[in-house]
């Protein structure tokens, strides 16, 4: 197999420097919880788990007859080591990061082992919840191996040899709970480009390879190659400045939205390298609220008629709409589009361009300025914009409160709704799924009635294989492999 490999040094799941690693890691060590093919939480190294009245307190059942590669029991206490490791890094002021598995901090207060296969989880008070769950899939390790490079792990393979930036070399764990893997090795080899990567598919030195880039779309349809499309975390939105006068009407929100076709833009820029959404939530799971279709259709019409209504005329013209202000001064309705670079992929910058022309289009006009990823989260932190195009990197957990709820940090928008937050506020006490789900349906409904910002799609990646090595129905990116330790070569 072929990833792109240059920043990994060292072997630590805890401490994940690169996207396709994670799917390596993920061979190896193994979590509390898995998210299912459905979407739903499934019992892996716990088999099952209680919670209390009020969903403070979880308890989790460790699978028996669990041992580490090396044959060491694997118990509870290795749990709520590796957790506590975990969060003693997210809740370290001094450090300068977080760590990877870092959000765990806001899902748990406290969590100990009562004995070998016994775990209890304490929640904090504002998120008693059934997300508490998605927060349990971090990597488990000894409890004496959490600080070491090369952990052991309890999963279908074992590290067996590592030369970084070169290749990293697994084979089955022979101490495997579950039955013994089919594919008894696996090679990767490390590349420092994307093109790297791909020039090695083509040139036949590996079998498979994770790509995220649009030049893979040529493959996709191939006779000599198999691919299979799989969904990163990565959701593209357009945000809107509410602080901005012009776009503090919900009216003007909604014509942009209705405006900006994109679907037209999947295909034209991505070549379908995307899964189409119009809420925070993922198509196709059990979170997703289909039934507000209404509300997200492509109508340059309907958004020049917002625009009237709220009243925007074009007295000039000039192709730009007007209107007079409060002091009875002439405004145009322009802005600015903000959007970030991406090293060797401008696929982003492409997409503004097209959106910018689309606004125009119904009389707003919009000058696209780029910026550098650091210079862009700057202006985003500091209200400094009036559209932007940017992606959040969405946590596991189905919950937008993040960037939703009134004065969050992410909540870049500046949107400011007393009904929102309190869904958001609502949904972190739902504690069975029927209820949590019902609540994020009414989040998305508020979602689509208030138009905060517009949601476009998650990015999408392709695996490139002369192998059809799984049968798992939703692939994700940072779990590219499952499914292989039961493929017969």
């Amino acid at each position: 197999m072929g990833i792109q490999s240059t920043k990994t040094s060292v072997i630590r799941p805890l401490d994940p420097k690169e996207r396709d690693i994670l799917s390596v890691y993920a061979m190896i060590y193994e979590p509390l919880v898995r998210i299912g093919d459905d979407y739903y939480p499934q019992p892996c190294l716990a088999e099952s788990w209680t919670w209390d009245e009020d969903g403070r307190k979880w308890t989790f059942n460790i699978r028996t007859g669990v041992t580490f590669s090396d044959g060491t029991p694997l118990t509870a206490y290795d749990v709520a080591a590796t957790a506590n490791a975990i969060l003693e890094r997210a809740n370290d002021e001094s450090s300068s990061s977080p760590g990877y598995y870092g959000n765990l901090k806001y899902f748990i207060n406290r969590i100990t082992a009562t004995d070998d296969h016994t775990l209890v989880v304490r929640t904090p008070n504002n998120r008693s919840y059934y997300g508490v769950l998605y927060a349990m899939s971090f990597p488990v390790l000894p409890a004496d191996q959490v600080s070491s490079d090369e952990p052991t792990g309890s999963g279908p393979y074992i590290l067996a040899d590592f030369s970084p930036g070169e290749y990293i070399l697994l084979e089955s764990n022979p101490n495997w709970w579950r039955t013994q893997p089919q594919v008894t090795r696996i090679t990767f080899l490390c590349h420092d480009t994307q093109r790297a990567v791909m020039e090695s598919y083509e040139y036949g030195r590996v079998n498979t390879i994770f790509t995220r880039s649009t030049a893979a779309a040529q493959y996709r349809s191939g006779a000599k190659s198999l691919s299979i499309d799989y969904r990163t975390c990565q959701l593209e939105c357009l945000l809107m400045n509410h602080s901005y006068a012009r776009l503090s009407s919900v009216n003007v929100r909604k014509a942009i939205r209705y405006a900006v076709d994109p679907d037209y833009i999947a295909t034209r820029v991505y070549l379908g390298m995307v899964t189409r959404t119009d809420t925070p939530m993922i198509p196709g799971t059990w979170t997703y609220n289909t039934g507000l279709s209404g509300y997200f259709v492509h109508d340059p019409d309907e958004a020049r008629r917002l625009l009237e209504e709220d009243g925007w005329g074009d007295s000039d013209a000039d192709g730009i709409l007007d209107k007079l202000d409060d002091d009875g001064k002439k405004v145009n309705l322009s802005m600015t589009l903000l959007v970030y670079e991406e090293p060797d992929n401008d696929v982003r910058i492409m997409a503004a361009r097209i959106i910018a022309d689309e606004l125009a289009a119904v009389g707003i006009s919009v000058t696209v300025v780029t910026e550098s990823y650091t210079q862009a989260k700057y202006r985003l932190e500091h209200g400094n914009f009036h559209l932007a195009l940017v992606s959040y990197a969405m946590d596991p957990c189905p919950d937008p409160g993040f960037c939703l709820i009134s004065g969050n940090t992410y909540n870049y928008s500046r949107y400011r709704s007393t009904a929102m937050t309190d869904l958001c506020k609502e949904l972190r006490h739902c504690w069975e799924s029927p209820a949590y789900q019902a609540k994020l349906f009414d989040i998305q409904r508020q979602f689509a009635e208030d138009c905060p910002f517009v949601c476009l799609y998650f990015r999408d990646g392709v695996v490139l294989t002369r192998y059809m090595y799984t049968t798992v129905r939703d692939v994700r990116e940072y779990d590219l492999l499952r499914g292989i330790e039961s493929f017969r070569p």
